[in-house]
């Protein structure tokens, strides 16, 4: 790997050449363990009959938006399934899901770090910066030269692509807890992780929520750009119609990630924020306590 004439394309080079002699044992065990997750989800996933899918999904569609989200889902995965592309969409779903975890579960932490730690905040600020400007294609290359072809080395793009919005967007909103309600939780003794956990994450919570909802939508484009390395599921269907110079098919593909996608948005941003029902129950609430408060002083 010695085509780059620039010193910034030969440290790229380096560093990869420098990582796949000396660690390849830790890549090849990392990307057994992540293999692994990836096939039992996937495997959890299609062994729920598809009915059982849809009904589960709608339920949740009508508890958190109404009758009109829940016919929706309904709709669109009947649509996915009556193209023929549920199989596809099970993969690509197992993918975004694995991604998404693993992208929780380093974001989360970082961004809550980089709210409390000034310096953390500017590095991880001009990282995160890199990681959204590179452009996505080029994420695919080192994860080919270190892991192969597969999944494996999507889910890894996948996650260093759909990272940043949740690390971003959980310091945001750690940022954004008043100082008058960590002042009332110091004054009555409370300690920094119940601060974290009782205080600051609970009113950040509609921010971090924003953040897995882009997070799950970055890794959904990504894993359709994966499918040039293997992913699979509708990506791949994508890609077949475009090396066929096939409309049909690649209408079909496109259809179903764009279903997908409005389904797993709209399902994700419903939990961060309040439904109307409970909004109109307290609204109900404080006006009959008003009521009865204006009552029992007349």
């Amino acid at each position: 790997m010695n085509g780059s004439s620039s010193i910034f394309g030969r440290f790229a080079e380096n560093l990869v050449d420098f990582l796949f002699q000396h660690f390849r044992g830790g890549f090849d065990a990392f990307a057994f363990v992540l293999g692994a997750v990836v096939k039992f989800v996937e495997i959890a996933i299609g062994t729920i009959p598809f009915l059982v899918v849809v009904i589960a999904l709608m339920a949740v569609a009508l508890w958190r938006r109404g009758p009109i989200l829940s016919l929706f889902v309904g709709a669109a995965l009947s649509t996915i399934a009556y193209m023929g592309l549920w199989a596809q969409t099970v993969t690509t779903l197992a993918l975004v899901l694995s991604a998404t975890l693993f992208s929780l579960v380093i974001g989360i932490p970082l961004g809550i770090w980089g709210a409390n730690n000034r310096r953390v905040d500017i590095v991880l600020r001009s990282l995160l910066d890199f990681m959204q400007t590179m452009p996505a294609f080029v994420y695919l290359i080192p994860a080919v030269i270190l892991f192969g072809l597969g999944r494996v080395p999507a889910v890894i793009a996948t996650v260093i692509f759909a990272m940043p919005p949740v690390v971003r967007l959980t310091n945001l909103g750690i940022k954004q807890v008043r100082d008058e309600l960590l002042e009332a939780g110091r004054a009555f003794g409370s300690t920094d992780a119940q601060l974290l956990w009782k205080i600051q994450l609970p009113n950040a919570l509609p921010s971090i929520m924003a953040g897995v909802n882009q997070t799950i939508m970055m890794s959904l484009s990504m894993v359709v750009v994966a499918s040039m390395i293997g992913a699979g599921g509708l990506g791949e269907y994508v890609l077949n119609g475009i090396q066929r110079l096939d409309i049909g098919i690649g209408f079909e593909g496109g259809l179903g990630v764009v279903l997908l996608a409005i389904v797993l948005d709209r399902l994700t941003e419903s939990f961060g924020a309040k439904t109307k029902k409970p909004r109109r129950a307290a609204k109900s609430v404080n006006m009959s306590s008003t009521k009865r408060g204006a009552d029992g002083t007349a």
